[in-house]
C-alpha cells in the first residue's frame, strides 16, 4: 500500500525539525500532499524554505498541545514527530516535552481517528532506557529512571506509546511505533549538543573532541535518508502485515561502534589532527550500549539501512560547515 504516495494527504506533526524536514522532501518528492505542523520551539523556518514553493506544501505554526487548527483537512497517514529531543532541552523544555508526547499525541490521534488515517509515532530507543539487554529487540520493555533528567522524553514517548496502544485497542486507529535510534545528518541543529554536531564542529576547529565518559559507550549511527525511508516504509505497510500486539519496530543501524572510535571516525572525515580529550559525564542515565536488532522491520519492509557511516559524516560535515 501507498499512502504516502502520489495524491495521498500526509499530516507531518514536527515538520521542520531535522528528522521532519527531511521526511517532509520525501513525501512531496513521492508526489504527497504536505501539511507541516510545527511550533519552531526547536524546529526552524530553514529547514522548510526549499518546500514552500511548492503548492502541495503548507506550514501552520502551531503547538499540537494547544490543539489542531479547525481547518485541518482529512490526511492519509499522520507522522508525530513533535518534540525537542536533544539532551540539552530536557531540562529546560522538560514541561513542553511532556505536554507534546501526551496532549499533543492525544489531538493527532483523534484527528487520526476522524478521519481513518494510519498513524506514525516517531518513538525513540530511549524508551529501553539504560538497557539491561543488549541489543534491543523491540519485546524488551527497558530500564528507563522515572525520575532521571532524561525521564521527560523517556517517559513521555512511553506514556505516547501507551496512548497509541490504548487507541488501537479502543477506536481501531491504526497505530504504528518507530523507535527511532541515533539518527545524524543535514539539518541538525549546530548547537544540538548530541555527539555527531560536537564532534564535526569540534574537528572543523581544530578543537578537542571532547568524549564524555572512557569512550566505550556504544551507538549504531543511522543517516537520517535511511532513517526518514523506514518511515514512509512503515506508514505504507500493509495494515495486515502490522503486528496488532507489538506494532513497533526498531529503525536505526544495527552496526554498533564505540564513541571514541566514532571520534577517530569523524577526525578521518574532517582531515583534523584534533586530539582526543576525554571528560566526566555531564549527567546521568545516558546509556552505556545501545544498538538496534532490526529483523522485524526488515521481515515487514525490506528496510535496512543503505547509506555507508562515512559517506552520511561527509554529508553532514558538509552542511554544517555551511552553518559557521
Amino acid at each position: 500500500m501507498t499512502r504516502a504516495a502520489s495524491g495521498s494527504t500526509a499530516i507531518v506533526a514536527g515538520g521542520a525539525g531535522f528528522i521532519g524536514s527531511h521526511l517532509c522532501e520525501k513525501l512531496l518528492s513521492r508526489g504527497a500532499h504536505v501539511l507541516c505542523l510545527d511550533s519552531l520551539i526547536t524546529g526552524a523556518r530553514s529547514n522548510i524554505e526549499p518546500f514552500t514553493a511548492d503548492p502541495r506544501f503548507r506550514f501552520i505554526e502551531v503547538d499540537i498541545s494547544e490543539g489542531l487548527p479547525d481547518d485541518l483537512p482529512d490526511a492519509d497517514v499522520v507522522f508525530n514527530l513533535a518534540s525537542p529531543a536533544s539532551p540539552k532541552d530536557f531540562r529546560s523544555l522538560a514541561l513542553q516535552i511532556l505536554r507534546v508526547a501526551g496532549e499533543g499525541t492525544r489531538h493527532l490521534l483523534e484527528h487520526a481517528r476522524a478521519c481513518s488515517a494510519v498513524f506514525v509515532q516517531a518513538s525513540t530507543s530511549e524508551v529501553y532506557g539504560e538497557p539491561l539487554e543488549h541489543p534491543q529487540t523491540e519485546s524488551y520493555w527497558g530500564h528507563v529512571n522515572p525520575v532521571g533528567e532524561r525521564s521527560c522524553y523517556d517517559e513521555g514517548k512511553r506514556y505516547a506509546e501507551a496512548l497509541i496502544m490504548a487507541y488501537r485497542r479502543l477506536h481501531n486507529v491504526d497505530g504504528r511505533l518507530a523507535r527511532i535510534f541515533n539518527t545524524y545528518g543535514p539539518r541538525m541543529r549546530p548547537d544540538d549538543g548530541r555527539v555527531v554536531p560536537n564532534f564535526i564542529l569540534q574537528a572543523l576547529a581544530g578543537e578537542p573532541l571532547t568524549i564524555y565518559g572512557d569512550g566505550t559507550r556504544t551507538r549504531g549511527f543511522c543517516f537520517v535518508e535511511d532513517t526518514v525511508a523506514a518511515l514512509v516504509a512503515l506508514a505504507d505497510a500493509d495494515p495486515d502485515a502490522i503486528d496488532a500486539d507489538l506494532p513497533a519496530y526498531n529503525i536505526g543501524n544495527p552496526e554498533e561502534i564505540t564513541i571514541r572510535q566514532f571520534a577517530e571516525r569523524v577526525r578521518d572525515v574532517c582531515g583534523s589532527s584534533s586530539e582526543l580529550k576525554v571528560v566526566p559525564l555531564p549527567q546521568a542515565d545516558d546509556p552505556t550500549r545501545r544498538c538496534p536488532v532490526i529483523d522485524r522491520m526488515r521481515a515487514l519492509t525490506g528496510w535496512e539501512p543503505v547509506v555507508g557511516l562515512e559517506e552520511g559524516l561527509r554529508q553532514t560535515r558538509d552542511w554544517l560547515a555551511q552553518q559557521e
